[in-house]
């Protein structure tokens, strides 16, 4: 029996990673200094598997910004326009992929971002890769087979992680029309087979090629390419070993491909589908050893070992130990580091922490099962077994865990409580009425930039270096500056600016019973963003009012309407890590009941437009088809039962972001949000022809620049995003707003883009008035 591990987390115990590629960005810190923080990422990682007693220890996990654009980067899959910071001699490889990744304004260059999107059903974003017909390849980065060097001179030796050829071409996106990407397949395998054979020119024993298409509903052409490329890989190299990994869902009726695919071993998640052990063990061939993907990669609870030592004891009776490799359900990316980091127990009770386990802590994990599930198991090992036992017993009955009052409420919940009073047809004219708002009203998406002061108050609040009427009036001066700043450029609908918001999850988790939080329990979003998700650990309840104070007070700075920002019960739920012993809809209901507290209490103190956001409802999406209906119908209710408290002429807005809406669009109606709004620069508002097709009948806000890139759009730019989109949504239903919040931007680039904004709307509605009067 053999352990491994698919990924470890790239981001540094201390978010090493995060605070050197921002000080580059800004120019702080030079190109060595970058590759040397990555270099001791790497070799702290190595080192840490290889004494946790992993035997499989992963290279090429690690990644500067996203490990998909890595692979573009490998295979010279670099678009036409990124080209001229190439030829500029002064920049870097790291250059060009930052450029990628973020955009390019400097040296007289304005090239925009590639696009971003969810990770299959994780909070991880990617870069999607960009194909055009007949597009050629060529090997351009060697990151592969230098890190896995990097590692042997280390003295270990690693298994190189590459992301599969089919699954890496369905991640993309055609940029033209006439072809699927597929069709480059001929055009992509040369480069595979160049890295392999540079990798056996290493004697490179084990790679791991991650293809998690493999457990997603896969079309007759996908799956007999399945068959002809590893037909082809196994063809050209005969002795190198191969470990197919799966993950984030069961094989299912892909289960005889994948048994049939000529790898060495494959990796199944029995975390998300526990149920296809039996399948596969029936399906797979005898040469064939079995991963079992056994501890949670995505969540921060402790392996029930009992639970685990069942599923192996049927594997090893089945196909015998010594085919059987025990692992993590997918790559710890998606985990913090080390939960020995967690040392105030003021903040995570040592009754919650005993029930966790982190990064760190799952590889041991790992190791445990293996030495458990041996003949003679170690007195050690055993006593970490009945410490285990002790542990997940505890859990089932703390009474930390239960309200009954929770449960009665959520067991009263009928129907009419998710309905609005009346349908949007009526609810649209009595806002109209009410809010007196012109055409192409501007607003933003509701955070306005952290800067490092807001930051640095809030740290020495929680240092107690600050009393809380010191914060409360320093948070009171940045609104008041926000709002007068809104005012000054004519935004329409302002916001407050969320100041005093650590995180749009956790500063909801930290004021609702059943979250319990940590000090470094940071998780990669995308590139430097990190999050530090809350703990749902218990029945969740509101006690008190959560935003209403600051509401209220931006509201008395203006006479113009300022929206109530509220997070939606889906994205609380997806943003955190939720609790394993009760089905997810029940916790999300219990939030959504929290929230409509919220929302009645904002209506009672005058805010007439209210918004919660909902950029999670696409990523909860289950992977395969047949499982999507139930999930939405929930997801969706929980939605309405958090906005369906208020009178018709207060308007609810909702946002999301990052998320291909086409096959959803039904249940997106169906949250019957007065006001959407949603990512749309990086796509060029291609999305907005989903809600053209489905005649998407309430208000709608396209993102008319990008959030996630430093560079600031002009008044033009902005101006022909919205002539694309009033040409395929009325007007009247527009409205005007950047992409998502702009907490991670610095304050020059947001007010020039944000009044560029501004004017691009003035300039639409005087274009639109002229069309009429003409």
């Amino acid at each position: 029996m053999q352990t491994h591990n698919l990924g470890y987390p790239r981001i540094g115990s201390r978010r090493e990673l995060k605070k050197i590629s921002e000080e580059y960005w800004s120019g702080k810190t030079g190109y060595k200094n970058v590759l040397q923080v990555g270099k001791n990422i790497r070799r702290e990682n190595w080192l840490l598997q290889k004494n946790a007693g992993i035997d499989g220890i992963p290279s090429n996990d690690f990644s500067f910004y996203d490990q998909v654009l890595d692979m573009s980067l490998t295979v010279g899959a670099i678009p036409e326009r990124y080209h001229p910071v190439i030829l500029n001699k002064d920049n870097t490889e790291l250059d060009l992929y930052f450029a990628m990744a973020r955009g390019c304004q400097k040296d007289g260059l304005d090239i925009t971002a590639m696009e971003m999107t969810k990770w299959f059903d994780t909070n991880y974003h990617y870069i999607v890769p960009e194909f055009r017909k007949n597009q050629q390849f060529k090997l351009f980065s060697t990151k592969i087979i230098d890190e896995y060097y990097e590692a042997r001179q280390l003295g270990i030796t690693t298994k190189p992680v590459i992301i599969g050829p089919l699954t890496y071409l369905l991640l993309g996106k055609e940029k033209e029309a006439g072809f699927h990407r597929l069709e480059l397949l001929d055009n992509l395998l040369p480069v595979y087979t160049e890295v392999l054979k540079r990798l056996e020119a290493l004697h490179v024993e084990w790679v791991q090629l991650d293809e998690p298409f493999l457990a997603l509903d896969l079309s007759e052409k996908e799956k007999a390419a399945y068959a002809s490329v590893y037909k082809k890989l196994r063809q050209q190299f005969p002795r190198l070993k191969i470990i197919l990994a799966t993950y984030f869902e069961g094989l299912r009726d892909n289960t005889s491909l994948a048994a049939s695919l000529p790898v060495n071993v494959l990796h199944i998640d029995l975390v998300r589908s526990p149920q296809q052990l039996d399948a596969v063990l029936d399906a797979l061939p005898e040469k064939m050893s079995l991963s079992l993907g056994i501890v949670d990669g995505r969540n921060i609870w402790k392996n029930d070992f009992d639970q685990s030592l069942t599923l192996i004891k049927k594997a090893t009776g089945s196909i015998g130990s010594e085919r059987i490799w025990i692992a993590p359900s997918c790559s710890l990316l998606h985990s913090p580091c080390d939960l020995e980091l967690e040392t105030n127990e003021t903040i995570l009770k040592p009754e919650i922490k005993q029930w966790m386990a982190f990064a760190k802590q799952k590889l041991h994990e790992v190791f445990l099962l293996k030495q458990l599930s041996g003949d003679e198991p170690a007195a050690s090992c055993l006593r970490e077994l009945e410490a285990n036992r002790q542990a997940v017993q505890s859990r089932k009955t703390s009474k930390l865990i239960h309200n009954q009052e929770v449960k009665q409420r959520l067991a009263t919940l009928t129907d009419s409580d998710a309905e609005r009073e009346s349908p949007f047809a009526v609810r649209r004219q009595l806002q109209h009425k009410a809010l007196g708002l012109p055409l192409f009203p501007t607003t933003t998406i509701g955070s306005f930039p952290q800067t490092p002061e807001v930051r640095r108050r809030r740290a020495q609040l929680k240092k107690g270096e600050i009393t809380l009427p010191e914060y409360n009036h320093f948070i009171e001066q940045e609104t008041q500056q926000a709002i007068r700043w809104q005012e000054e450029i004519g935004l329409d609908v302002l916001v407050h600016g969320e100041f005093e918001r650590n995180d749009m999850v956790e500063y909801f988790g930290e004021q609702l019973d059943g979250f319990t939080f940590t000090q470094n329990g940071w998780v990669q979003s995308y590139g430097s963003r990190c999050v530090k998700p809350p703990v749902i650990y218990g029945d969740v309840s509101r006690t008190d009012a959560m935003t209403v104070a600051w509401a209220r007070y931006a509201q008395s700075l203006t006479s113009k309407w300022v929206k109530g920002m509220l997070t939606g019960p889906v994205t609380i739920l997806q943003w955190s890590f939720v609790r394993n012993d009760q089905p997810r809809s029940e916790t999300c209901n219990q939030i959504a009941l929290a929230i409509r507290d919220e929302v009645c209490d904002l209506e009672k103190a005058g805010i007439r437009i209210i918004q919660i956001d909902e950029p999670a409802i696409r990523e909860g999406l289950p992977l395969r088809q047949a499982d999507r209906e139930a999930y939405l119908n929930w997801a969706v209710k929980a939605f309405r039962i958090s906005a369906s408290g208020v009178q018709d002429d207060t308007q609810i807005h909702t946002h999301m972001c990052y998320s291909e809406f086409n096959d959803i669009m039904e249940h997106i109606a169906a949250m019957d949000a007065d006001v959407i709004t949603i990512e749309c620069s990086r796509s060029q508002m291609e999305l907005l022809d989903t809600f053209a097709d489905f005649k998407y009948p309430n208000e709608i806000g396209p993102g008319v620049y990008d959030i996630h890139s430093p560079r600031v759009p002009s008044k033009e730019e902005m101006v022909v995003l919205l002539e694309k989109a009033s040409a395929v949504i009325p007007a009247e239903q527009l409205w005007v707003n950047p992409d998502c919040g702009l907490k991670t931007r610095g304050w020059n680039e947001t007010q020039q883009a944000l009044a560029a904004m501004v004017e691009a709307a003035r300039d639409m509605r005087k274009a639109v008035t002229t069309q009429v009067v003409g």
